[in-house]
This record gives structure tokens, sequence and C-alpha cells, in this order.
């Protein structure tokens, strides 16, 4: 299949990946700075573990109503990104003016809500330049993410960083992320149909029974993934500090954990166009599954091991995430894709908030070493939704024509 647009789409795509990785920079900016925001509030771990949650919960209750509402399919996806970017950048600052826990909660919670039109959208937003490569190109506005959400803990790493550097550097970022969206991008050659609004879109969609089992795979690689993103900073400094060598390059250690999902995701779209995304996403899986368990065999010991463990960790445990994407915008009728990608990480994301809620209670109850053993169920529930995918459409498991 001939692509049309040449290099256009790989301007479109540069563009879209770095409005991603600076709007999606808002996610973790209270979970990197929860020491102060703990000490402010006199915290327990399961209450600084609320700043992470609340976003997530934010996001699945903004992810909910976009699906309800059909969002991304009857509003221009420019817009309603660079409004949402927008948005989520000031809520997240008003941290900084919280009066309280509570408020600071309910302002994550929005900077949650509104990044559900920062996310999804930037994804269909590439889809409409690829046919061929989508994989590729889903997989580069991952990566974009997943180095996004790792950038507050490198902004943490700078000298005398504190609450302030990172808030407030992020949610410059987002604005600037809104901004080139909203002058510079164009939809391309292989948009999607906007179709009227109908309330039950959503309802088809969850009918469909190859969207339904693209999703259930989803859900398996997100009961792990947010998990990990937000405790590996904790799991690091808690093997660090058992080994005896202080909490030195946490910061620095956790960032590379994150940002290595970046390459991971780019690594994943590749590959995933040349053998299909089916065989990809079980690869990937079971090698993030793996970690889950080595992470807890390898606590405590030389920290150069235990990095070494979670940046390989933090590379497969997103390098399939943009797959399970790109599987739905080719599944889904064409006419609900937004609606069904919305709807896709809305459960995932609904879900995700158990664990990245749990792990910290699962840690003060047995310790760091063996916290996230648990994770590994995820993965083995998703590659068996993905098998019954494959057996379901056998044509479905080869490489996307191009």
């Amino acid at each position: 299949m001939k692509e049309t647009a040449g290099p256009v789409r790989w301007w479109i795509l540069t563009l879209l990946g770095v409005a991603e990785l600076l709007g999606m920079s808002l996610w973790f900016t209270a979970t990197a700075v929860s020491e102060d925001l703990g000490a402010r509030w006199a915290l327990s771990p399961t209450g600084t573990g609320w700043l992470s949650t609340a976003v997530n919960l934010g996001f699945v209750a903004g992810t909910a109503a976009a699906a309800v509402l059909n969002l991304a399919d009857v509003i221009r996806s420019r817009l309603y990104f660079a409004a949402a970017a927008a948005l989520a950048a000031l809520a997240n600052a008003g941290v900084l003016l919280a009066p309280g826990f509570a408020e600071a909660v309910a302002l994550r919670f929005a900077t949650g809500f509104f990044l559900a039109g920062v996310y999804p959208p930037a994804m269909k937003m590439a889809a409409t330049w690829f046919r061929s490569a989508r994989g590729l190109a889903i997989g580069t506005i991952v990566g974009a993410l997943t180095v996004g959400k790792a950038m507050p803990y490198l902004l943490k790493a700078l000298p005398d960083a504190g609450a302030d550097t990172v808030i407030v550097g992020a949610s410059t970022g987002a604005l600037a992320a809104g901004v080139l969206v909203l002058v510079l991008y164009r939809e391309g050659p292989h948009a999607f149909r906007r179709g009227p609004f109908s309330w039950g879109l959503a309802a088809r969609v969850v009918r469909h029974r190859e969207t339904r089992l693209a999703t259930a795979g989803y859900l398996g690689h997100m009961w792990e993934l947010y998990a990990m993103w937000a405790w590996v900073p904790a799991y690091l400094a808690a093997s660090s500090e058992a080994a005896g060598h202080g909490g030195a390059y946490v910061e620095v250690a956790s960032f590379g954990a994150l940002a290595a999902g970046g390459l991971g995701c780019v690594w994943g779209g590749l590959v995933a166009d040349r053998i299909g995304r089916e065989k990809l996403v079980n690869r990937a899986m079971a090698i993030s599954g793996l970690c889950c368990l080595l992470a807890g065999i390898v606590f405590g010991q030389e920290f150069v091991l235990v990095v070494a463990v979670t940046l390989v960790w933090g590379f497969f445990v997103v390098a399939d995430s943009a797959q399970f994407s790109a599987l739905v915008t080719e599944v889904a009728p064409a006419e609900a894709a937004g609606t069904a990608l919305t709807l896709q990480t809305c459960a995932g994301f609904l879900l995700a908030s158990l664990t990245v809620q749990g792990i910290p209670w699962v840690a003060e109850a047995i310790g760091w070493r063996w916290a996230f053993s648990l994770l590994a169920l995820g993965p083995v529930a998703g590659i068996h939704a993905i098998n019954r995918l494959r057996r379901g459409a056998p044509g479905r498991s080869g490489p996307v024509p191009r």
C-alpha cells in the first residue's frame, strides 16, 4: 500500500510527539515532589498515593464523559487538544496555591480530567496521517507520552529544584503544547469520518467483539503499567537503602526507568508493523510480567543491578501500549474510532487506579521487595485475551500491509 502525504506526515508526527511529551509531563508532577507536598500536609504514604490516584480517577471521569458525549468524534481534534492542554496546565499549577490536601487532590483530579483531551485525541490525530506504519506512528506518540511522564523526575533532579520548579515547569510546557497543536496541526489524508452525536455510539463499541478483546488485553497491560511508573521511585529508594547505599541517584534512575519506555514504544511500533500487533504485545507482556518477579529477586542487591532490571522493565512495560490503541483503530467501526480509543483508555485507567493506590498498601504490609509481584497477574490475563482475539481472527496476527 502506497502512503500519501510524503514527508509531511513525519513533520506532523514530530509535532504531535513534542506536544504529547509536553502535555503529559503534568501527570506525575505531584508524585515527583510527593515528599515536599507530604511534609506540607503531614501525609502518610497512602495519603501521598492519592496525589497519583486522583489523576487516574480524573482521567477516567474525563474519558467516560468524552465517550458518552462522542467528543473525540464530533469536535475537531486540534481544538479539543489545545483547550484540554490549557485547562490541565492551569489545574496542575493550582496545586501550589491549594490551601489544603483535599483541595490539592481535587486539582489533581481536574488535571487528569482535562488530560483526557490530550492523550486519546493525539493518537487519533497521528492515525489520520498513517495507514501503513501506523504502529510506529502511534508508538512514537505513546513513547513521547512516556518520556513526558518521566520529565518531572528529571526536573526534580536539577540542583535546588523543589515543588515550584517541577509544577510550574510542567504547566508551562503543557500550555506550549496546546499552542503548538492549535497553530500548526492539520488533519491527514486518512481522516476518520465525523458523524453526528449519538447516545448509542459507546454502547455499539462495547458490543463489538474484536474491540472488547483488544481492550481486555489493554486492561491486563494497564494493571501493571501505572503502578510500576508511580512507585518505581519508592522501590528504588527502598532497595538502595536496604543495600546501604543511601538515596543517591534515585531520581535519575527513576527518570531512566520511565524514559526507557520511550524507546520501547518506538521499538514496539517497528516490530509490530513487521510481525503483527498481537505477537508483539504478547512478547512485551511476557517480559514485563517476568520483571515484576525479578524486581523482588534483585531487591537490596547492588544498585546497578537493580537499575538494570528497572530499565529493562521500563522498556517493555510500555512497548506494547500503543499497539493496543493501534489495534482498536483497525478493528473498531470507523465512525467510532475516537470513542473506542476513549473507552479503552477510560477502562484501563480505572483499573490502573486500583493498583496505583493498592501498591503502597501492599508495600506497607509485606515490604517493597515483593510488592510488585502482584502486578504479574495483569500480563497473564492480557496475553489470554489477545490469544482469544488471534483465534477469532487468524489473519490479524500478520504484519500490516505496506
